[in-house]
C-alpha cells in the first residue's frame, strides 16, 4: 500500500473512532440518567403517606364546599365513615327537644373516648351547623341509617325530630349523634378529633389547634 493510500485511511479510521466514543459517551450518561431517575424515585414516594399510615390514623382533609343544609357527606377514616352534616337551622334549634329521650344528652359518658372538649356541647361541634360524626353504631358495629325527614316512620315514633337508626337493632341517634333512650347501643356516636383548616375544609383525625 502507498503512502497516499495510508494517508487516506488514517483520517477514516480517526473519525469513525471519534463517532464511536461520543455515541458510546452520550449512552452512558443517557443511562446515568435513568439509573439517577430510578434512584430518586424511590425516595420521592416515601414521603407520601402509605396505606398503611392512612390505615393507622394518618388525618384525612375534607372538602364542603358548596354542601347544602341538610346534606350529608362521608370520608373515610382509620378505615371507619366519618360523616360530616350541614344540619339545617331548624335542625339545630330541635336539638334541645330531645334532651328528656336521650341517655346521654350532655356526653358524660366516655367523654375522652368519644367527644372531645370542644364537642362537649348541645350540638357536639365546633360550628352548630356542623356536626363530624362516625358512623358506627356503639352497639354492634353497625353503620346507622340517615333519616332526616321529621314525624312517623317504620320504626321510628311520630314525634321524631330528625336523625339516624340503626338497622340491625333499633337503636335512634338524634342529629347530633346523641343515643336515646331504653336502645340497644349503650353510648353516643364517636366525634373524632378534628379541626377547621379554612371555612370550607375539615381536618379529621386531628385538633391540635381547636
Amino acid at each position: 500500500m502507498s503512502a497516499e493510500e495510508n494517508t487516506n485511511v488514517q483520517p477514516e479510521t480517526s473519525a469513525e473512532l471519534n463517532k464511536d466514543r461520543r455515541n458510546w459517551l452520550i449512552a452512558t450518561s443517557v443511562m446515568g440518567g435513568i439509573g439517577g431517575a430510578g434512584v430518586v424515585l424511590p425516595l420521592v414516594n416515601t414521603f407520601a403517606p402509605s396505606e398503611k399510615a392512612k390505615a393507622a390514623g394518618a388525618p384525612v382533609e375534607m372538602d364542603i364546599t358548596g354542601m347544602q343544609p341538610g346534606e350529608l357527606r362521608t370520608i373515610e377514616w382509620r378505615g371507619k365513615p366519618v360523616w360530616v352534616i350541614r344540619r339545617t337551622p331548624e335542625q339545630v334549634a330541635d336539638l334541645t327537644k330531645n334532651d328528656a329521650n336521650l341517655a346521654d344528652p350532655k356526653s358524660e359518658r366516655s367523654p375522652d373516648a368519644l367527644t372531645p372538649v370542644y364537642a362537649r356541647n348541645e350540638g357536639r361541634s365546633i360550628k352548630p351547623e356542623y356536626f363530624v360524626g362516625v358512623g358506627i353504631c356503639s352497639h354492634l358495629g353497625c353503620s346507622p341509617n340517615a333519616k332526616f325527614d321529621k314525624g312517623a316512620q317504620p320504626s321510628l315514633p311520630g314525634d321524631w325530630l330528625g336523625g339516624f337508626l340503626c338497622p340491625c337493632h333499633g337503636s335512634t341517634f338524634d342529629m347530633a349523634g346523641r343515643v336515646f333512650k331504653n336502645k340497644p347501643a349503650p353510648d353516643n356516636l364517636e366525634v373524632p378529633p378534628h379541626m377547621y383548616l379554612t371555612d370550607t375544609k375539615i381536618l379529621i383525625g386531628e385538633d391540635k389547634k381547636a
